[in-house]
């Protein structure tokens, strides 16, 4: 059996969050099987707690290089992955991906993808320069929806710029340059998230993934049986690591939108349920939280002030002492927040 902080270790050391990685930026994002990336920043910052030396330019180089791309992926999120799990992942996600766009029942989807196939052809476009060229070729239509499902039917990744966060508020969107397998793996996808996320249940995976039907390919395959305290079956890989719930969690600052907290049905082994309405807000943003002895203790945001910064700490219950969160805390705000004369901790209430 094992105990929610046997999950909650397991889980973070597979994270890279019991000790940061020594490698690139590529390694941790391949570990993870992606990050959410539905603004630029977060990915750097949810890279940076993980790896060892992390510099932004290590990221952004990776991008340009093009071995990590941005595309619409689990969940029907932007999220930052490698090129190789990009071809691996996408097809497997298609139907999903295709079920969320026929919400919308008055558009032929395949024919407004062989389209956007053809304009984008010419070269990356930005979705406010392709939907009027979608409208010229369907008159009538919404072209909200026509670009909604473009981003669902056709597999575009995002154009890096020289932004600080390499992208800015409105990226082009091109044709991948890898091309996506031909025998797709539904199986090897799960392995790849019980690596990062597991043990884990099937709905666990389906909560990360948006897709369904599950338990039975993960009945069929070769994994680890094993249950929680509340007798549920959970799977794991034969080997994978589960460190035992009295290994030492160290802090670490996830930024917002971080699958951690996004990557469980039951998210208690990182978030108690009853503070989960402070990180998830009512216009679906997840906040960035912080982490004491492995379990989310509150949310943070920085603010900027001129020359000055401030990372403030909002506790879900009982303050942790702001020296036990310094030294971390302080090593976020110079990263990202490079040039600021002055870098201070505060607490503040929760909003």
């Amino acid at each position: 059996m094992l105990s929610l902080r046997d999950l909650n270790r397991a889980t973070l050391a597979r994270q890279h969050l019991l000790t940061r990685h020594k490698g690139r930026p590529a390694d941790v994002v391949h570990r993870l099987a992606g990050l959410q990336a539905q603004e630029p920043r977060p990915p750097y910052l949810g890279i940076w707690t993980r790896l060892e030396g992390f510099e932004r330019d290590h990221l952004h180089d990776e991008l340009h290089a093009g071995s990590l791309v941005r595309a619409t992926m689990m969940r029907a999120t932007l999220h930052l992955v490698t090129a190789e799990d990009f071809a691996a992942f996408r097809p497997v996600l298609r139907p999903m991906l295709a079920a969320a766009a026929r919400r919308f029942q008055d558009v032929d989807f395949e024919a407004v993808a062989a389209v956007a196939d053809r304009l984008l052809a010419g070269g990356p476009l930005t979705f406010n320069e392709l939907r009027p060229l979608l409208l010229e070729e369907f008159p009538g239509a919404d072209e909200r929806v026509l670009g909604y499902a473009v981003r669902m039917m056709t597999p575009l990744v995002m154009v890096p710029t020289q932004d600080r966060w390499s992208f800015p508020r409105e990226s082009a969107f091109g044709l991948p340059a890898v091309g996506l397998d031909p025998a797709p793996s539904t199986e090897t996808m799960i392995e790849r998230y019980l690596a990062a996320f597991g043990p884990a249940t099937p709905a666990d995976v389906q909560t990360w993934s948006g897709l369904g039907g599950l338990r039975a390919v993960m009945k069929a395959m070769d994994l680890d049986r094993l249950a929680d305290e509340s007798g549920r079956e959970l799977f794991d890989l034969p080997g994978a690591p589960r460190p035992g719930g009295d290994v030492p969690a160290p802090v670490r600052f996830l930024p917002d939108f971080d699958n951690l907290v996004l990557g469980h049905a039951d998210r208690r082994r990182v978030l108690e349920d009853e503070f989960r309405p402070l990180v998830a807000t009512k216009n679906l943003r997840i906040k960035a939280t912080y982490l004491v002895d492995g379990f989310a203790a509150g949310t943070w945001q920085i603010k900027r002030s001129g020359k000055k910064a401030k990372l403030l700490i909002s506790p879900f219950a009982a303050p942790t002492p702001l020296d036990v969160l310094e030294e971390e805390g302080l090593a976020l705000l110079a990263f990202a927040e490079p040039d600021a004369t002055s870098h201070t901790l505060e607490h503040v209430p929760a909003s």
